[in-house]
């Protein structure tokens, strides 16, 4: 899923240098050995700040290189760009992009420079490389840490008003139920921001694979679909929340930003949502950050509860990249993918969960939200976001989720529209049985 992943900023430049290339100017260098190398990354405050805060940290120690940071809009709007720069041969000397499906998507074995041979790929956490990888050949380095999908929610408002975390729907909408009537927003959506509607589908995939372990094989092989059972579920969750009216009254010009604000100050209890959004709440509201709780999407057992986890998005370089260049932006992808580099991170932006470095440590001090998903992982209660065990994911689901939660569509022909929708990306990525 592309969350990456949300609001428009102005393009920052970073100014970063690197040493270790020599003195010889070389194609891509100037005359005295310095290296200027481009990175792309989207706008949203959780990827701009680390980038920007890697920059600097990669021109302590590197004085012959220089990092240009680049920006890009999130969602659909984001995937072109990227597209279209590497179809086009204009792609940044480095660019940040999803890992997972949307990855497979780039035909990394036309357009990007294999990466398997580096020192640093063999202290990838195992869970990691298949997201990065084609054919054995691995392309990406893990940028930011991995991300919890499900709901956060006003633990304030709870305690207020004696609720307990729902473990199953029937208690999740009870406890809507309980919200409404005391004037609270039950659960806070923001369609202005198309990406954010589609917590509600894919965060609910650890109850699919849960119902039918097997599912996300079938579904890659054209034997399932999201408009059968278990998978229907996800769409019919979303629906059912619009019949109850249980959403802000304004659903459906609300900015993220302004949902994450409601959620901090108890005007709305939950949002559908990633964690890597806990970040933006300590920076806007850092006196409500504590009142901030997270909790997987329940699903009809409470004895299989568990939580759908997103994995890091990942740096890559595209063939494009040469000589002088190539060489910085390898010594870049390494410096990302190190300790250093998760330590930088951490002090740049709330993490969003745990790295995937080995070595790379949490602070203690996280928020609690984050704390939130230790148990789910520690009781092994934990599933692959679907992008991540299956490359077909069609990219017109955020739309579709907006029509289905706003009841322009129902939650069955939503489904339809959307098997329709990755039929077409299963067939361009030649998969057997489409």
């Amino acid at each position: 899923m592309r969350f990456t992943w949300v609001a428009l900023l102005a393009a920052a430049s970073v100014l970063a240098a690197c040493g270790g290339l020599g003195e010889t100017a070389d194609e891509g260098s100037d005359e005295n050995g310095k290296v200027t190398i481009s990175w792309l990354v989207d706008n949203s405050e959780q990827t701009l700040k680390p980038a920007e805060a890697l920059g600097k940290a990669f021109t302590a120690s590197n004085p012959n290189i220089t990092v240009k940071i680049e920006t890009r809009p999130q969602g659909g709007d984001g995937d072109n760009v990227v597209k279209t720069r590497l179809a086009t041969g204009e792609m940044t000397d480095v660019f940040m992009y999803n890992s997972g499906s949307l990855f497979q998507a780039l035909s990394p074995e036309k357009n990007l420079v294999p990466l398997t041979d580096q020192a640093w790929v063999n202290q990838l956490e195992d869970a990691f490389k298949p997201t990065v990888s084609a054919n054995e050949q691995l392309y990406g380095a893990p940028f930011g840490g991995s991300i919890g999908g499900g709901v956060l929610y006003n633990r304030k408002v709870y305690e207020q008003l004696g609720l307990e975390v729902p473990k199953t729907w029937t208690e999740f909408m009870a406890n809507n139920a309980k919200l409404k009537a005391e004037g609270v927003a039950p659960v806070i959506q923001t369609y202005q921001e198309t990406w954010t509607s589609q917590l509600l589908v894919l965060a609910n995939h650890h109850n699919v694979a849960a119902a039918d372990p097997g599912w996300a094989e079938k579904y890659t092989a054209n034997q399932a679909k999201f408009s059968q059972d278990p998978a229907l579920e996800g769409f019919q969750r979303l629906e059912a929340v619009h019949k109850a009216g249980f959403e802000n009254k304004d659903y459906r010009s609300a900015k993220f930003d302004e949902g994450l604000r409601e959620l901090a100050t108890g005007k709305g209890a939950h949002y559908p949502m990633l964690t890597v959004a806990v970040g933006n709440i300590a920076t806007a509201n850092p006196q409500e950050i504590g009142d901030i709780g997270f909790f997987a999407q329940p699903g009809d057992d409470a004895a299989k509860n568990g939580l759908t986890l997103w994995l890091p998005a990942g740096v890559y370089i595209p063939k494009t990249t040469e000589g002088a260049k190539l060489d910085a932006a390898k010594k870049f992808a390494a410096f990302v993918a190190s300790k250093e580099g998760c330590d930088v991170q951490t002090k740049a932006f709330t993490p969003s969960g745990p790295y995937m470095t080995k070595g790379c440590t949490l602070p203690d001090d996280v928020p609690q939200a984050i704390k939130d998903l230790q148990p789910y992982v520690d009781a092994g209660s934990v599933t692959p976001a679907l992008e991540f065990v299956s490359p077909v994911k069609g990219p017109a689901l955020e739309q579709i989720t907006v029509e289905v939660g706003s009841g322009l569509r129902s939650a069955k022909d939503g489904a339809r529209l959307y098997d329709q929708d990755v039929k077409k990306q299963a067939q361009q990525l030649g998969l057997e049985g489409w």
